[in-house]
């Protein structure tokens, strides 16, 4: 499928800096393919009106670590300096990073990190095992376990998406508002943004409306919000992505969905773990282990009935997803009307209700244009 279907403009001034104050004033547009009114302007805290008894919404409850380090390379003749992205944790030492300049890294290399504020004697270094395309790198660290975890977070930086730090600079206030309510297992480099929206009204008002809060977790890798650069679907290759559906979560959901109740995927990340955890039966499974699914028009979803999501970026995994979910000219329609209509975009943007579009053909209904 060409990547350039999933293309459109946005304009520059349309990109969100700082997330909506409340988070649930942020703006919603409900997406209904089948109704006669497809798209419908609300905000977020009207979601337990369009929610219904037993429904049962999942999110995501990783926690973005600092994961942006900036350092310099302490062998060889020169030291140029280095900044590496943290993306995926392999083991107690050894991380896949996204480093730049990686032209001036080579194997066996050594990077050395500012010292520690606490103690000037634990440096922080990491050897360059292996390097991979696009500027990965594999490092393993002179510290593991939690004396490693506690490195990070002294000498890490927040790692906000580049086109809100192409715009101002990463600040005090982003260390909490680019983290969700749910957050509590450390792992990820990005947020699950459509998490954000939630606050602690709003989940009061869920409960009272007899919805219930799934959490699972989807440990975000960088590579899930990069563009897609490959001319047709099938050339790109999603980074792998750690994921746990407990045994007790997935009963519940099995038990929600069997009395009638909805599944709604907060997230991209959500839905991506509960389809990979889904069998052909539509039972969710127990799932630990890393998911690399790609979801593009023409998946045929198993686990959800809803979606909550951002507003993504042109080219992107994410808005292939939304675009299987709802149909691609139903989101490409969605979206004209969003930016028209002054929406917000991106982490800290406003949001959207998706319902899954049962009626789409088998290649996502998009014949006439691939």
């Amino acid at each position: 499928m060409r990547t350039d279907l999933f293309d459109f403009e946005l304009p520059p001034e349309r990109i969100a800096v700082r997330p909506a104050c409340p988070r649930d004033s942020a703006r919603l547009l409900v997406i209904r393919p089948h109704a006669r009114e497809q798209l419908a302007d609300k905000i977020v805290s009207d979601l337990p009106d369009l929610l219904r008894p037993g429904d049962a919404i999942v999110v995501n409850d990783t926690r973005v670590i600092p994961a942006r380090l900036s350092g310099h390379r302490a062998s060889g003749a020169t030291h140029p300096k280095i900044e590496t992205m943290l993306h995926k944790r392999l083991d107690e030492r050894r991380w896949l990073a996204f480093a730049r300049p990686a032209k001036k890294l080579s194997v066996n290399d050594t990077l050395s990190f500012v010292p520690s504020a606490r103690d000037d004697q634990r440096v922080l270094e990491a050897t360059v095992d292996a390097k991979g395309l696009g500027g990965e790198v594999t490092l393993t660290f002179n510290q593991s376990g939690t004396d490693l975890d506690d490195l990070i977070r002294q000498l890490g930086v927040m790692p906000l998406p580049p086109y809100i730090e192409s715009r101002r600079a990463v600040d005090a206030h982003d260390a909490t508002d680019y983290q969700t309510l749910f957050a509590q297992n450390d792992g990820s480099v990005a947020a699950p943004t459509a998490g954000l929206h939630f606050t602690n009204d709003l989940l009061s008002r869920l409960s009272e409306r007899g919805v219930s809060i799934e959490q699972i977790t989807l440990h975000v890798g960088a590579g899930t919000f990069l563009p897609v650069h490959a001319e047709d679907t099938t050339q790109h290759k999603m980074h792998s992505e750690w994921a746990v559906i407990s045994e007790d979560t997935a009963a519940r959901l099995n038990a929600a969905r069997s009395a009638g109740g909805r599944i709604l995927a907060v997230g991209s990340t959500s839905l991506r773990v509960l389809e990979s955890a889904t069998g052909s039966d539509g039972v969710v499974r127990p799932f630990e282990g890393n998911t690399d699914i790609f979801i593009t028009p023409g998946h045929r979803f198993k686990s959800a009935d809803l979606m909550l999501t951002n507003f993504h970026l042109p080219r992107s995994t994410l808005f292939m997803l939304v675009a299987a979910f709802c149909g691609l000219t139903v989101m490409q329609s969605a979206y004209a009307h969003a930016i028209a209509a002054g929406y917000r975009f991106y982490s800290y943007g406003d949001a959207c209700l998706l319902y899954r579009n049962d009626a789409l053909l088998p290649n996502g209904g998009i014949d006439s244009i691939v």
